[in-house]
């Protein structure tokens, strides 16, 4: 039941609709690190690193997504967001959501998951939807 509820205020809050840009080369590329052109604002600025981390080798394809979280709010908090990687062209090559729990005050989480991507080449990552609920 509870878990329902949460899952209900997470969608009720809505979509931040936030893009980032591409990784530009093999290595780990912080990809929302203050944009120059554009500030997040609001629950969204508490995610400070959003890239993809290539750790190819051996031609062996080992591509993640990695990021940190800063909770800027004064509550003990929980961080869920959807993600979309699109190549040049516009198309989606994969997407996926993200969660952490548990960030206490002024605290970073850092974390990262594997994805399906060959290349990191022209990839941007665009965040689809970014959600703060205080934690219970």
């Amino acid at each position: 039941m509870i878990v329902i509820v949460v899952v209900v205020l997470v969608v009720a809050q809505g979509d931040g609709n936030e893009s980032t840009t591409p990784a530009s080369s093999k290595t780990a590329t912080d990809t929302t690190s203050r944009e120059k052109t554009q500030e997040p604002r609001g629950e969204r600025a508490d995610l400070v690193g959003f890239r993809l981390d290539d750790r190819s080798e051996a031609g062996i394809t080992n591509i993640w997504v990695a990021w940190t979280i800063k909770n800027s709010s004064s509550e003990q908090s929980d961080y869920s967001w959807d993600w979309e990687a699109v190549d040049a062209g516009g198309t989606r090559l994969t997407n996926g959501s993200q969660l952490e729990t548990d960030v206490q005050p002024g605290q970073s989480a850092r974390g990262e998951y594997p994805t399906t991507l060959k290349s990191v080449k022209g990839v941007k990552l665009n965040i689809t939807s970014f959600n703060r609920t205080a934690s219970y």
